[in-house]
């Protein structure tokens, strides 16, 4: 069973506990969409002032809607398009501080202001990312870049 943890700690030290969290509640489980799902929710109880919280998986030469918890989502996203497409392309992070900034940015939810898209290697290949988003501007900086590339690393290990 599953309890809600206080993060009273500084972010870094939430963060550790959070991966933890993370390991606990997948070990054991090999199913890749019951993994992406609470690795969503457990990330959507984690983080503030953010609206959307989910994966997208690759499937031939585009990203396809994954386990997420928010508003409903674009279902398919081209490789290089928008800030997930192009994680993929570019095999690196996004951190956005602004996204009506970014070229080429695909508006799912007309609330979100700032991303942060991570992408999942496995076996040298991308195969998803994870894509976190803001209702406020510059909400994610290098501290939220270097735990989330974390985050996924311990994701990968179970899907």
């Amino acid at each position: 069973m599953f309890h809600v943890e206080s993060y009273a700690g500084n972010r870094e030290e939430n963060y550790e506990l959070l991966n933890k969290q993370l390991k606990a509640l997948l070990e054991g489980e090999t199913n890749q969409i019951a993994n992406l799902a609470n690795a969503s929710a457990l990330l959507n109880q984690f983080l503030n002032e953010v609206n959307w919280v989910g994966f997208y998986l690759l499937d031939d030469d585009e990203l396809v809607l994954g386990p997420f918890q928010g508003l409903p989502a674009c279902v398919r996203i081209p490789l290089g398009r928008g800030v997930c497409g192009t994680a993929v392309k570019e095999n690196k992070t996004m951190l956005v501080d602004d996204v009506h900034q970014f070229p080429g940015h695909i508006a799912c939810d007309a609330a979100s202001r700032s991303e942060i898209v991570v992408p999942i290697v496995k076996d040298e290949k991308v195969i998803g990312v994870l894509d976190i988003d803001s209702p406020v501007t510059s909400r994610f900086d290098e501290i939220d870049k270097k735990h989330l590339e974390q985050y996924v690393q311990t994701l990968r290990e179970y899907l």
